[in-house]
C-alpha cells in the first residue's frame, strides 16, 4: 500500500486530471493504467503519484486524438518493460503522423474562416 502522502482517493485523482470518477473506473478496465489500483482496507480504489502522472499521459494522447486501443497498446508495452522501445516508437510515429495530418486539416479550416471573418467585416464595414 503507498504511503499516506502519496495515497490519493479517487476523487482527488479525478479532480488532478479533469477525468470523472466513472471515466477512472472505465480506464482501469479497459487496461489503461499501467499499474494495478490497489485497495485500501474498505475496498476504496487509492491511487498514487505515479498514477496520476501515467493518466496525464492518457490524457493528453487521448486528447490528441489516440484511440483506446492503441493507449491500451502502449500501456501493454510500457507496463513489459524494457526490449519493445521499436513498437512503442512505431506506435508513436504513426500517431504523429494521425496528429500532424489534422493540424494541417484544421490549418486549412481555420485559413477559410478567416477568409470569411475578413469578408463579413469589409461588409459591415469592420
Amino acid at each position: 500500500m503507498p504511503d499516506s502522502e502519496t495515497a490519493l482517493t479517487i476523487g482527488q485523482v479525478a479532480e488532478r486530471t479533469g477525468l470523472s470518477a466513472h471515466t477512472l473506473r472505465f480506464y482501469e478496465r479497459e487496461g489503461i493504467l499501467a499499474h494495478a489500483v490497489r485497495r485500501d482496507g474498505g475496498g476504496r480504489r487509492v491511487y498514487t503519484e505515479h498514477d496520476v502522472d501515467w493518466l496525464t499521459v492518457c490524457v493528453i494522447l487521448r486528447a490528441s486524438g489516440m484511440p483506446l486501443p492503441a493507449i491500451r497498446r502502449y500501456t501493454e508495452l510500457v507496463t513489459a518493460g524494457a526490449g519493445n522501445e521499436a513498437e512503442r516508437l512505431t506506435l508513436m510515429r504513426q500517431h504523429r503522423e494521425r496528429v500532424t495530418s489534422q493540424i494541417a486539416q484544421l490549418t486549412r479550416s481555420l485559413d477559410l474562416i478567416n477568409y470569411k471573418v475578413g469578408v463579413y467585416e469589409d461588409i459591415l464595414g469592420e
